[in-house]
């Protein structure tokens, strides 16, 4: 039985991390709005009813990229608790979507490590994470690279790289 749940948990780490651009996703692409060409990269792990969530957003993109409008959109599987104690830059935007400031990053360039820890109304065996960059909270950045990335967590205590 051991043995089953191990090889469960080095498959779910394989699979963590689903490529490709969220459901919806491309309007800002084909209507001429602005893209980032954002990726994420980080960790998480999934305890109880805690996550733990840290990134490095990555610009892959040519050219400036406007300071103001550039956020991460946070969508998860589960709802979250009421209250939060979300770090600065980053808010609460539904009950399962929380919002983080991203800034200007030059092309290549890596902007600044978010870290946050989030509370799930209840503790659960496994929770989904999806990663989406947005302008001012409107449209989804539809580049193929930009974020669109979806980490599944298990509660096993833990690291999921992404």
């Amino acid at each position: 039985m051991r043995r089953m749940r191990v090889a469960a948990v080095c498959g779910a780490a394989v699979v963590a991390v689903v490529g490709g651009v969220a459901p919806g996703a491309g309007a800002a692409g084909r209507r001429g709005g602005p893209g980032a060409d954002l990726t994420y990269h980080g960790s998480a792990v999934l305890s109880g009813d805690r996550v733990d969530v840290r990134f490095t957003p990555r610009r892959q993109g040519m050219g400036a990229m406007p300071d103001a409008p550039a956020m991460v959109r946070l969508r998860w599987s589960e709802s979250l608790a009421d209250r939060q104690e979300l770090p600065e830059g980053c808010a609460r935007a539904g009950e399962r979507v929380v919002w983080c400031r991203v800034g200007a990053l030059d092309a290549g360039g890596v902007g600044e490590p978010v870290g946050l820890r989030v509370r799930l109304r209840g503790a659960v065996s496994e929770v989904l994470v999806e990663f989406d960059t947005v302008w001012s909270g409107g449209p989804v950045d539809g580049t193929r690279r930009s974020g669109g990335q979806r980490v599944l967590l298990l509660d096993t205590g833990d690291e999921y790289h992404f």
